[in-house]
């Protein structure tokens, strides 16, 4: 990226993230709504939130600043919230304009939406070349688009965490499929509990597990929800490796400017299994040949950008298949620089 890219970057970022700490003070404190009720002749301090409504009790000195803070700090925190979404309206013309826009704006939707619900990097990971935007805003470089044009994204399930109360509450009336559909309507499994789903336009959403070592022992959950046509996840053979792999994440820009974060793993990891799927005999050879190239994209990132160590004595704990391919297929040592077919001249 330019220093101009890398300035708008980090001050979206931090408008971002200011938005989002006042987005999440809203929910923690301000959703909902108070109100005093005439009951047999005395007031009521009453809180609904959501269907709920609970008596605070009788109006008295302490009622009446609970009253006063709900109103005042519900006031404030709404000019904070327009306030912040004017700035991020603002800098999104300026991010499209200098070339900053890269997530694909419906895969941006999409977690935003599943963010809300509190499942986005916790229960859920995103994978695959989703991952590779999140890598950039990490590093501040763009790698080319061919490596990133992608019609789909991966979320990777992990059922080892049990989803919290909060989180249940809000996804267990519509489960992964409702949060999709308030993206877009159009949204459907594949076909009863598949593990994908689509919608008008062709966009694809895979929910995928690890494999289980024993195939009958596998008795976790996998799915979000038991609603009957919500996705089920599939398990596939090498996503051991990516669930207990160390996590990192990033906010990155999508093609309308907007901020968007992308929790996913550490792109070491995302290196090697890219270059470990590139080599598998069932590879189609259009992916192998995109799957090694994203793999030494991440692995430049991780080592020239990132400065992570990703050498024989990082990878050497890692399973035998895993380091055989980190030592032949991986840019171990190599540096950032200009291509030598790289133009001399400007393209005037």
């Amino acid at each position: 990226m330019t220093g101009e890219q890398r300035r708008q970057l980090i001050d979206t970022q931090q408008v971002y993230q200011a938005w989002l700490s006042a987005e999440d003070e809203r929910q923690r404190r301000f959703v909902g709504s108070m109100r005093w009720v005439d009951r047999n002749g005395s007031d009521y301090l009453l809180r609904k939130i959501r269907q709920t409504e609970t008596s605070l009790g009788l109006r008295s000195e302490q009622t009446e600043k609970s009253f006063a803070a709900f109103s005042e700090g519900r006031e404030r925190n709404r000019d904070m919230l327009a306030g912040l979404s004017d700035r991020l309206n603002s800098l999104a013309k300026i991010n499209v304009a200098i070339g900053l826009g890269r997530v694909p704006a419906i895969a941006a939707r999409i977690l935003r939406r599943i963010a809300e619900t509190s499942l986005l990097g916790r229960q859920l990971l995103v994978v695959g070349t989703n991952a590779l935007f999140a890598y950039e805003a990490l590093a501040g470089v763009q790698i080319s688009s061919g490596l990133t044009a992608t019609g789909d994204i991966d979320l990777l399930f992990d059922s080892r965490r049990r989803i919290s109360f909060v989180t249940e509450e809000k996804i267990t009336q519509s489960g992964l499929i409702g949060v999709l559909r308030k993206v877009d309507r159009s949204f459907k499994p594949l076909q009863p509990r598949a593990f994908r789903a689509t919608n008008r336009d062709g966009y694809l959403v895979d929910l995928i597990r690890p494999q289980a070592k024993n195939v009958l022992k596998d008795k976790g959950p996998t799915s979000i929800s038991s609603i009957p046509d919500d996705l089920d996840s599939a398990p596939m053979d090498g996503l051991q490796w990516l669930i207990n792999a160390p996590k990192t994440d990033a906010i990155a820009i999508d093609e309308r400017g907007y901020p968007v974060r992308i929790p996913t793993i550490d792109p070491r990891m995302f290196a090697l299994h890219k270059a470990w799927l590139a080599r598998r005999p069932d590879r189609s050879a259009v992916k192998a040949v995109r799957d090694r190239e994203q793999a030494k994209a991440a692995a430049l990132i991780a080592r020239a950008y990132l400065n992570l160590p990703l050498d024989s004595e990082y990878v050497a704990a890692f399973p035998a298949p895993l380091r055989e391919i980190a030592l032949s297929a991986l840019p171990l040592n190599d540096a950032p620089g200009l291509s030598e077919g790289s133009p001399i001249e400007p393209d005037w």
